[in-house]
């Protein structure tokens, strides 16, 4: 059974850092991309990062680039998006998701689309 967990989430002021984890289950990451995807209140959802299992290769929407480190640690499973000089804009509840699209010639790592298996996210909230 394919399972996602976000954890890691919570209020922190601006200019604040943030890690959260996404402990994967039930699928091989080798054949998966991982992605992170956020959507704030009265917004569409938005795609902020992705690392794709085969080759590891990283993505990141301009608006986090700089800011957001995604890895993936392969003994547990778990993928991780470092979060610094966190902002009031990316308040939004985050959720990771699994992609086996990897292998398409016109996969996109960014689009929620391509992802068949989502978490149940995670509140950030950046605030004073």
């Amino acid at each position: 059974q394919v399972q996602l967990v976000e954890s890691g989430g919570g209020l922190v002021p601006p200019g604040g850092s943030l890690t959260l984890s996404c402990a994967t289950s039930g699928f091989n990451l080798d054949y998966y991309a991982i992605g992170w995807f956020r959507q704030a209140l009265g917004r569409e959802r938005e795609g902020v990062s992705s690392i794709s299992g085969n080759n590891g290769w990283t993505y990141y929407s301009d608006s986090v680039r700089g800011r957001f480190t995604i890895s993936r640690d392969s003994a547990t499973d778990t993928v991780y998006l470092q979060m610094i000089s966190l902002r009031p804009e990316d308040t939004a509840v985050y959720y990771c998701a699994a992609s086996s699209k990897i292998y398409h010639s016109d996969y996109q790592p960014l689009a929620g689309h391509e992802y068949d298996y989502w978490g149940q996210g995670t509140q950030v909230t950046v605030s004073s």
